[in-house]
């Protein structure tokens, strides 16, 4: 009977080996503080409601004590790290594909941003929810629409 190629014995080896090494190339990325590149952070949402800029941010695995939410000078910065809890030694698994270590996403204020004193964070089932108070709706100054052809 022919041997299988190894894609075919396990085809996630393919992609946890790709995981890894994207997560190592954007590890030396971390000294550059505006960078957006983090890839152990989760998805983000980014709305409006009721005068308020809503930033909700997944992040499985994590609790509110490993999050940090800060502003400096303009910029919101969520920043935190996510560890695995289990002893279990890192040959014994077959596939790795949740994400662990440490995380940083960088969000600029808008100019509408009222008291950043009154920025309100909560966290809830595994998602960061930050609240940004306005004075008024952001708008879209030079906004325009651009014809597909």
């Amino acid at each position: 009977m022919p041997r299988l190629p190894i894609v075919w014995r396990d085809p996630f080896a393919i992609t946890s080996r790709m995981g890894q090494i994207v997560d190592e190339f954007f590890k030396d990325f971390g000294s550059f503080p505006d960078l957006e590149v983090s890839p152990g952070f989760g998805q983000t949402d980014i709305y409006v409601k009721d005068s308020n800029l809503v930033i909700e941010t997944e992040l499985p695995g994590a609790t509110k004590d490993d999050v940090q939410v800060k502003v400096e000078g303009d910029r919101l910065v969520i920043a935190g790290e996510t560890k695995r809890y289990e002893d279990i030694r890192s040959e014994s698994y077959i596939r790795m594909g949740r994400r662990c270590g440490a995380f940083r996403r960088v969000f600029p204020l808008p100019k509408e941003a009222e008291d950043r004193k009154g920025i309100k964070a909560r966290f809830e089932n595994g998602i960061l929810i930050v609240e940004v108070p306005l004075k008024r709706a952001p708008e879209g100054e030079g906004a325009f629409d651009v014809t597909v052809e």
